[in-house]
């Protein structure tokens, strides 16, 4: 990434949860890989897809989600962490294609990685634009028809709480590429449309300033940031331990980041609202922020409701 970057010669690039198994390509190299995306679409739509589909969702049991809650729920309560994104997988069942679910989806960001997943998300993990980086946290979400929603939302005192360890974290880690940090705008209300209800989600804007020659840096600014604070959680190295431990299955792909350096801006994305492909079925992998006034029901449901179609 350093040597495109270097050069100014744009690429796209897919970088898995553990920083592992990762995916730089220029983008004239990009129809014979077989991948497709889009990014930062801030033009588009929520349109209903006019053919019927089936979509439905197994999830795993409330036994089995307690479980993996508790085992966070408790290193919290002893201090090893404020803040864990608690993930989980539910199979599901439908008769549309990972592309034809990548041509449908209205989304901020998309991708579809081969035949092996898709995404649809609407979270941005950095932007690099006139020498300035910008972060987005999003944390806090919420059915968008239960009566008076926004301000529920904004309210909450675990959502707050929630939100403000996050961009503390953000804050923090943009602090080790960048000067003059500054939080310019915080908690807004973006609307998300899926194909069971609206969802409200809460964001934030954190921005700083990187030097003049940042592009030949742009490989070692991205993974000093990561993994995304938004999905791991504070303080991070404990965290990720914990999330490992709580965890029963790898992330993969799943809230790493994917994006494109255009030979002067970077935009990339936290990799969630993610389906793979596993054998013959279909794995929607979703979570939330546990902290210690979580509720593992409430948390439970929130996981159950962000598995959706975003048409």
């Amino acid at each position: 990434m350093n040597k495109l970057g270097s050069k100014r010669t744009p690429f796209v690039f897919i970088i898995d949860f553990k920083m592992q198994n990762n995916v730089v390509i220029p983008i004239t190299d990009i129809k014979e890989h077989r991948i497709q995306f889009q990014v930062n679409n801030n033009g588009y739509t929520h349109k209903k897809a006019h053919e019927p589909y089936l979509f439905s969702k197994k999830p795993i049991t409330f036994k089995q989600y307690k479980k993996s809650f508790n085992h966070v729920h408790t290193e919290i309560s002893k201090g090893n962490s404020y803040l864990t994104n608690l993930t989980c997988q539910t199979e599901i069942e439908t008769d549309l294609s990972l592309k034809d679910i990548y041509n449908k989806s209205n989304a901020k960001y998309k991708l579809l990685y081969k035949d092996d997943f898709v995404v649809f998300s609407p979270e941005t993990f950095i932007e690099i634009k006139r020498n300035k980086i910008y972060s987005y946290p999003m944390k806090g979400t919420i059915d968008a028809n239960i009566p008076n929603s926004e301000q529920l939302i904004l309210e909450n005192k675990k959502e707050a709480a929630e939100h403000a360890t996050i961009t503390d974290l953000i804050r923090n880690d943009l602090s080790t590429v960048a000067t003059n940090i500054a939080v310019e705008k915080y908690r807004y209300i973006d609307k998300i449309k899926t194909n069971e209800s609206d969802l409200l989600q809460v964001s934030s804007v954190i921005s700083g300033c990187l030097p003049l020659n940042y592009n030949s840096q742009i490989g070692t600014i991205l993974f000093k940031l990561l993994p995304a604070g938004s999905i791991s959680g504070a303080p991070k190295q404990k965290t990720l331990h914990i999330i490992d431990q709580a965890e029963d299955y790898e992330r993969g792909y799943y809230t790493g980041v994917f994006g494109v350096f255009n030979g002067n801006e970077l935009d990339c994305s936290v990799m969630i609202r993610f389906i793979e492909k596993n054998g013959s079925k279909l794995i929607y992998k979703s979570g939330g922020g546990i902290t210690i006034n979580s509720k593992a029901q409430d948390e439970y449901l929130e996981m159950i409701k962000k598995v959706y179609l975003p048409f």
